[in-house]
Order: C-alpha cells, then sequence, then structure tokens
C-alpha cells in the first residue's frame, strides 16, 4: 500500500498536466527520457489560384468565396495533427491573383520564396505555361480543379499531378452506369461552349468503349425569351428519335436543367445535369465520408464541394508522403508521391495513387443526383487485369502522355 501511495503520489503532477492538456484540446507533450527533443521540420505548400467569372451561377446558390482554399485549409489541419507525433509541421500560403492576369509573376515569387510544393487552380493555359516556367526537379505543380484530359495527354508534365477526374474518367463512369442498366441507347444534346463539347467528345469515346449507341446528338443553341419557354422548346427539340436516356453535356449550366421533366419521351437526363458524374458530393456518406463532411461543414459553414476535395487530396497526399518518408525533402517527396508504394486514403472505399503514365489520381466516380448518391464507379462487373480503376478515363496504352513517362 505504501508502495502505491508513493507512485500515485510522484505521478500525480504527471497526471494533472496530462488532464489539462486534454481538456484544452491539445496533445500531451512527449516525454523525452535521456535524449535530446527531436528537432521539428518544416513542409512549406502554396495556393495559387485566379479569380474566374461565373457565367450562370442562378441568384438562389449562396456565391462561394472559398473554393479550394477550405479544402486545403482542412488537410492542413489533418496534416498537423499527424504531425504532433512525426514532429513535422505543415504551413499553407495562398496568393489569388486577378481574372486575366498573368499568373507566372505570382508563381515565379513563390518558388522564390523557397515554396517547391505549390496547388493551383487555373485556366488550361495558364497551368501549361506554369509547367515550362520550373522543371522536374525544381517544383512539383498539383493541379486541383482542371478536367482537361489533354493536360494528361499530349500536354501533359512531369512535374504537374492531377487529383481530379478528367471529363473521360466521368464518361466512363457515366458509361459503366448507363451499360449496366442496359440503356444502350443516347441521345446527346452538347452546347457550344469549348467544355461543353470537350465532355461531349469524352461522352463519344465512353459510348465506343463500352457497345453504347449515340442514336442522334443535337446541338443546344436556344435562349428563352417571353416567346420561347422550355415547356414549348424542349419537347420539341427532343422530337424523332427513340432513345434510352438523354445525355446533356452542359459544364456551364447555362441550359442543363431545364432539360428534366421536359422531354417528349419519358426518359431520364444525365451528364453535366440531372444524374452527373462527380469527384464529390455531399450525400457520400460511405467509407468514413461522413466523418470529413461533418468536419469540413463545421470549419467552413457549407458542404464540401469538388474543388475543395481536389485540394485536399493534394495537401493530404503531402502529408502521407512527409510521414511515410519521416522527410520534408523534395526529392524524397516527389519520389514517393510518383512510387507503386504510395497510396492515399480518399473516403472511397479503396486506396488512391498517382497513374505514373500522365500523372493522374487513380479514384472512384460519384454518381448523384441533386440530394442522392446513385451508384460509384467503377461499377461492379467491370474489370481490368491490374487496377479496376483504370477503366476510368485513359489507360495507358491509350495515353498520349510522353513527358510524364
Amino acid at each position: 500500500m505504501v508502495v502505491l501511495v508513493v507512485l500515485w503520489a510522484l505521478a500525480a503532477p504527471w497526471s494533472a498536466g496530462w488532464a489539462k492538456n486534454i481538456a484544452a484540446g491539445q496533445a500531451a507533450r512527449p516525454v523525452t527520457l535521456g535524449s535530446k527533443r527531436q528537432q521539428v521540420t518544416s513542409i512549406n505548400v502554396a495556393l495559387l489560384t485566379q479569380a474566374r467569372p461565373e457565367r450562370f451561377r442562378p441568384y438562389f446558390d449562396d456565391p462561394v468565396t472559398d473554393a479550394g482554399s477550405a479544402g486545403a485549409q482542412l488537410a492542413m489541419a489533418d496534416n498537423n495533427t499527424t504531425g504532433q507525433f512525426t514532429r513535422q509541421a505543415f504551413t499553407l500560403t495562398e496568393v489569388r491573383v486577378d481574372a486575366g492576369a498573368d499568373v507566372r509573376p505570382a508563381f515565379q515569387r513563390l518558388m522564390s520564396e523557397g515554396l517547391r510544393l505549390i496547388l493551383v487552380d487555373l485556366p488550361a493555359d495558364a497551368l501549361r505555361q506554369l509547367a515550362t516556367v520550373a522543371g522536374f526537379d525544381t517544383v512539383l505543380i498539383f493541379d486541383i480543379g482542371s478536367r482537361d484530359d489533354e493536360l494528361r495527354g499530349k500536354d501533359c508534365a512531369a512535374n504537374v499531378m492531377h487529383t481530379l477526374p478528367t471529363r473521360a474518367m466521368l464518361a466512363d463512369a457515366l458509361g459503366q452506369y448507363l451499360l449496366a442498366k442496359r440503356w444502350t441507347k443516347w441521345l446527346l444534346v452538347p452546347g457550344s461552349h469549348q467544355g461543353d463539347q470537350a465532355f461531349a467528345a469524352a461522352v463519344r469515346r465512353s459510348a465506343r468503349r463500352f457497345g453504347a449507341k449515340i442514336v442522334a446528338e443535337k446541338v443546344w443553341e436556344y435562349s428563352f425569351d417571353e416567346r420561347r419557354t422550355p415547356e414549348s422548346t424542349v419537347p420539341v427539340f427532343t422530337q424523332g428519335e427513340e432513345y434510352d436516356v438523354l445525355v446533356v453535356a452542359d459544364e456551364e449550366g447555362a441550359f442543363g436543367d431545364l432539360l428534366a421533366y421536359r422531354t417528349w419521351l419519358p426518359r431520364p437526363v444525365v451528364g453535366t445535369q440531372g444524374l452527373v458524374p462527380t469527384a464529390w458530393h455531399p450525400t457520400h456518406e460511405a467509407w468514413g465520408a461522413l466523418q470529413l463532411q461533418s468536419r469540413f461543414r463545421e470549419r467552413s459553414g457549407r458542404w464540401m464541394g469538388e474543388l475543395d476535395y481536389g485540394a485536399w487530396l493534394a495537401v493530404r497526399a503531402i502529408g502521407e508522403a512527409a510521414t511515410r518518408t519521416h522527410s520534408s525533402d523534395f526529392t524524397v517527396l516527389r519520389d514517393y508521391l510518383l512510387s507503386e508504394q504510395f497510396t492515399l486514403a480518399g473516403f472511397k472505399g479503396v486506396p488512391l495513387s498517382f497513374r505514373r503514365w500522365d500523372r493522374q489520381l487513380r479514384q472512384p466516380v460519384l454518381l448523384a443526383q441533386p440530394r442522392s448518391l446513385v451508384a460509384v464507379a467503377p461499377v461492379d462487373g467491370i474489370i481490368h487485369p491490374k487496377n479496376e480503376l483504370d477503366t476510368l478515363g485513359y489507360d495507358e496504352s491509350e495515353s498520349a502522355c510522353q513527358a510524364a513517362r
């Protein structure tokens, strides 16, 4: 009994300190026994974005001013939680460039300050320019916002990693689901903008890949006024063909939401509106995603969007590489991210990893309507000799990327 009392008396101050830290929401300080405390290493990350006008945002959708940034900040908090135990500290520097301005000076300034891990949300042309400013041994760029297949194909760069699915990956996810439902006759309705045409091209490729038939393609070129309404225009526009599903390509949201329930035949609408393939969705709760959704909403006061998820993935990938390698060295982190050993938990049920041939992050694609998650691709029955995630988008034998090989 005396021994127990003595031990408790000796331990009491330490126990009280531990309880105080826990009550304050802080991790207890590590106890150093006979050795010098290990020095904390810093891993510095930058986020470079450019303002872009929204052409067709509905008045009832609240504007989002921190898209991407909020996801990066949440991932920073996650990294620093782990960093308390690995003696690593992560910092984030954010720079926003005005719409239409040259982004290269801001990018070069970040590099001059020693930042070599840089997230970007930029138009495709600006991203192409940055990839040539510095080489593979100097900087690693994380593209968190683009869907362009060309940036992973003929215009790829060895020093650019991509975290969001491409248009081809999104279209293939949709194609797999439609094939599983045996909806193989498609009416394709693209808009006239560049992004609409790019997604329409991805849909055509997916139709060929999965044996579907595009029975007709009708480009939407209408606008509405008092004489021409959706109720009068859409039924006439969708007449004349027998089809299972209408596939819309309207990335800017100019007309796609007006098609559902107004078609001549009672058919579902899928694509950029209706049933939508997406990297992330507020209704996704499986595989622990609910806790990520809740933490993001608690910090940001809104639901996590695709751009937030793309930024979160990039920062978490850096954190995972730093944890696994026990290093902050740029070359060590870069090589590990590109290695077969790297995997990332992205709350999608399977490990995510970067394709070595085009630097694209492999990942499942969600298929969702506005208030419901419908399916996740790859769908059951779709097989691949190496990795089923490579059934989405361009596989190695199909890729036109040469710089990343």
